[in-house]
């Protein structure tokens, strides 16, 4: 749970920027690439981090304007790419503007339950961060290099 908005930002921005590169690293003809036929692709899980944080942030009281419909992914992933950095740069400012330190230990309703502003802000996180991890499985997958993101892929290595 985050107790001060500033460290909020900080990891904010690391694990922001290494969902980034792992979007950055899906190719137009890879959009559709899925683990099996029918589960989600690297393009809807690239847009789904890109629109789904404006949830997040309403439940703590911040309005973030989502990228578009959860529906409408994008056939570019310059389009995606594009669309997750606005969104994490209007994350990062939202929250520095609409929530104090003191905020973040009150409570809110969500998800049909009583939930601290700061605990909301770290599931937001580990919802970026679960679905990045499923991406570089993907990557992987379609043949892809992987970027190191918490640490150096295989590749990376030698």
């Amino acid at each position: 749970m985050y107790r001060k908005i500033d460290d909020f930002i900080a990891d904010w921005n690391v694990q922001t920027a290494g969902t980034l590169r792992v979007i950055e690293a899906i190719s137009d003809d890879k959009l559709g690439q899925a683990i099996v036929e029918g589960h989600s692709t690297l393009g809807w899980l690239g847009w789904h981090l890109a629109t789904s944080p404006a949830f997040f942030t309403g439940l703590v009281g911040v309005k973030v304007q989502p990228a578009g419909t959860r529906d409408g992914v994008p056939d570019k992933v310059s389009e995606i790419v594009e669309a997750y950095r606005r969104m994490a740069a209007d994350v990062q400012e939202g929250v520095q503007n609409a929530l104090t330190d003191d905020m973040l230990a009150e409570t809110v309703s969500a998800m049909g339950r009583e939930m601290a502003r700061g605990k909301l802000l770290h599931t937001l996180i580990a919802h970026d961060t679960h679905h990045r991890g499923q991406m570089t499985v993907l990557l992987r997958q379609a043949g892809l290099t992987v970027p190191g993101v918490m640490g150096p892929t295989k590749e990376q290595m030698g």
